[in-house]
């Protein structure tokens, strides 16, 4: 099975639905089998995750699909993190150092929508909508859905299935046992609750729109993006148990004291904030890690249902947007042959996943905790230094993450040479005008290679 005639996908999510688009402009026929309902027109459900940044890596995956110049009206720029004190006071920590170096605050459900859209419009991708994934015949090659509309149960044959179905994938949970893979997927002791700032009267925003706001407190914290209509989604990052914690937080009274100690300037800005609280779910977090992702010549899993990170790094989506572009590529690559392609997928992919999940669990102790470090931000700004004078060998781990497409492995390992040699330049010292530039260039040239830009992407596929 060299070019499949007709490919599956379950999950007509954010990954899913992006992978329809692109396999669909190849000339392939797709039908992707979604359990939820069509989700346009309808209204997207309270607290769970209403908008997600969109970086560099998804941006040049929306590209490659054609979308990026519709998804630009949904786009607000965030060009870095506003940090609120508990007294109130601000201060503004840039994510880059160049103008086009920004994230991008977008609906979770209205950019679903648009590539559940161009999908269709392809008139090479087929939705159906209401339909669970029961079970999966692998040595059949059939799978067994649940038509919630008809309420009957359907039968599909498949050549190629490929799981977009999310971190509690029914096709990772059908396949690992089948082949005698294995699942390390594990969920944080910290959960989350979203809340909502409304517009000012005037429709305005009523905080510094062009930033990713934080409210760091150590051991959790509270963030707000901004959404087009003038509103933020705000969330808070808390742990389960102990003190303080979810499990605290039981009573109108427990929530309002809260909030009024930790987070005072927010609370002000989120009218009927209890009843908000106990309204909206308590969601999860968690990382998936599990192998193989493929089985043969007809299974393969792909972003959140492979490698679901948390997100604190804003990498989630990106990751997954990015997975299906280097699948593409690798198609092209291996001139459509599958089998090879998903078995460059399975083998390159996992090394990058497992990086960028690693990060995201770091970046949540930099979110809550670091940012407050006037250490931190004295290496941030050395760290800017180093890059303008030596820019294709230093480059923040952030901005490699971020705004390159630096595979996620070689972000990682290069961050952590970085972070040592911004170690030993600033020990002891509490200025940069106490560094030594000499120093600093000899450890920059001695233990970071160049970074050539131009070999990145085929690096992806390596």
């Amino acid at each position: 099975m060299k070019r499949p005639e007709l490919i599956t996908i379950a999950g007509a999510g954010l990954v899913g639905s992006l992978l329809g688009v692109m396999l669909g402009k190849r000339g392939y026929r797709v039908q992707i089998f979604e359990r939820r309902a069509d989700m346009r027109g309808q209204e997207v459900a309270a607290g769970r995750s209403i908008n997600l940044a969109l970086a560099e890596r998804g941006i040049h995956a929306l590209k490659k699909a054609g979308l990026m110049d519709a998804v630009k009206p949904l786009l607000i720029p965030m060009r870095g993190r506003m940090l609120h004190d508990r007294s109130g006071n601000l201060e503004f920590q840039s994510y880059g150092q160049r103008p086009h170096e920004v994230i991008y605050s977008v609906s979770r459900g209205g950019l679903n929508e648009l590539m559940l859209t161009a999908a269709e419009d392809s008139k090479q991708v087929e939705i159906r909508f209401e339909h669970e994934l029961d079970s999966i015949d692998f040595e059949n090659q059939t799978i067994h859905f649940t038509d919630a509309v008809n309420r009957e149960s359907v039968v599909v044959p498949t050549q190629m299935l490929i799981g977009a179905d999310g971190a509690g994938s029914r096709v990772r949970r059908s396949l690992l046992p089948f082949v005698k893979g294995l699942d390390r997927s594990e969920l944080l002791d910290h959960d989350y609750k979203e809340l909502t700032i409304p517009p000012a009267s005037n429709g305005q925003h009523q905080i510094d729109r062009e930033s990713l706001h934080i409210w760091p407190r150590g051991g959790y914290m509270l963030i707000a993006l901004p959404n087009l209509d003038g509103s933020f989604t705000v969330t808070l990052f808390l742990k389960k148990e102990g003190d303080p914690s979810f499990a605290q937080l039981d009573s109108h009274q427990a929530v309002n004291a809260f909030f009024k100690t930790q987070f005072a300037d927010a609370m002000e800005l989120i009218p009927g904030l209890a009843d908000e609280f106990f309204e909206n779910p308590q969601g999860v977090l968690g990382t998936v890690r599990c192998d193989p992702w493929i089985d043969n010549e007809n299974v393969m899993l792909i972003g959140d249902a492979s490698h679901a990170i948390v997100p604190f790094h804003g990498q989630g989506m990106n990751s997954g947007f990015e997975d299906c572009e280097l699948f593409i590529c690798l198609l092209e690559q291996f001139g459509d042959d599958w089998p090879k392609a998903m078995q460059a997928f399975g083998r390159t992919r996992p090394r990058d996943a497992d990086a960028i999940a690693d990060m995201a669990l770091e970046n949540y102790i930099t979110m809550r905790d670091s940012v407050l470090d006037p250490t931190f931000a004295l290496k941030k700004k050395l760290g800017f230094e180093l890059e303008l004078e030596f820019p294709r060998r230093f480059i923040p781990r952030y901005s490699m993450v971020m705004f390159h497409r630096v595979p996620y492995a070689e972000a990682k390992r290069r961050g952590v040479v970085q972070q040592e040699i911004l170690d030993e330049l600033l020990l002891g010292l509490d200025s940069l005008d106490q560094v030594d530039r000499a120093r600093a260039g000899e450890l920059v040239r001695e233990r970071l290679d160049l970074l050539n830009e131009s070999l990145l992407a085929e690096s992806l596929l390596a």
